[in-house]
């Protein structure tokens, strides 16, 4: 069987499960509670939206899945699988170099790839896999972005505290002079908020309009076109404009 055969059975399946599932959907559009899940820890209550984390450790399973498989099946002449993840590391390694490379050097810049590719990895497949009937987008929570904002930020300010230093990296916020010491503190929290908010949104917007215009055909054919276009179109963007953001404020944050 060729491999546009291949595709076009499971674009095919895809829809076929769709209209299945349409044929056993309710037109209303229903908002319940969210799953959680509750424990004490120390006197006081925690909680966890319990869907989002299972979303979550979902997509890591599945990277941390895929990583092992092609680690055990390496070799000189890569298959498929082997040459995507080699094409995926050779093109996040050029831009972490194109980026960093000035101000780091081409050996310190590189010391970002795992963690720039792993970050874009996480969130593409967090942003897609709501394509799947029955699975939803960990991002379509805002806990998620932000988490993943504030890992941002927190490396991004690390990473300026040791290619600066302590002293010269607070003097940075007393520039151009020191009255500007809360616009330049309010200018880096605004970035980690705009960050997570715009990744939220999009996501968001994406499924609320999935669910209005499915619970209004019955989400028989044209969701199916919307799921692909918000699903993979949009996630792959949002995945990558938020990936490169990050390094763009690595880079602003290490400059000289």
């Amino acid at each position: 069987m060729t491999g546009r055969r291949k595709l076009l059975l499971g674009l095919v399946g895809v829809l076929a499960l769709e209209v299945a599932l349409a044929l056993k959907a309710k037109p209303e559009i229903e908002i319940g509670p969210i799953p959680q899940w509750r424990f004490s820890l120390g006197g006081h209550e925690l909680t966890i939206n319990s869907r989002t984390a299972v979303m979550s450790w979902l997509v890591m399973g599945i990277w941390i899945g895929a990583a092992l498989l092609v680690r055990s099946r390496l070799r000189e002449v890569p298959g498929r699988l082997q040459a995507t993840f080699e094409f995926l590391t050779e093109f996040f390694q050029s831009l972490v170099t194109d980026t960093l490379g000035d101000s780091l050097g081409p050996e310190k810049s590189r010391e970002y790839l795992p963690w720039i590719g792993s970050l874009f990895l996480f969130l593409w497949l967090s942003n897609i896999i709501g394509v799947v009937p029955g699975l939803e987008e960990p991002t379509r929570d805002l806990n998620v972005p932000v988490g993943c904002m504030l890992v941002v930020l927190t490396m991004v300010h690390t990473s300026a505290i040791r290619k600066k230093g302590l002293k010269k990296y607070i003097k940075g916020y007393l520039q151009p002079f020191p009255p500007m010491l809360p616009l330049n503190i309010i200018g880096e929290m605004a970035k980690g908020v705009s960050l997570a908010f715009r990744l939220f949104g999009n996501i968001m917007g994406g499924a609320i309009i999935l669910l209005v215009v499915s619970a209004l055909v019955r989400y028989v054919l044209l969701p199916v076109g919307l799921n692909l276009f918000f699903g993979l179109f949009v996630g792959t963007i949002q995945a990558f404009v938020f990936t490169m953001l990050a390094l763009a404020y690595t880079a602003v944050a290490v400059s000289d």
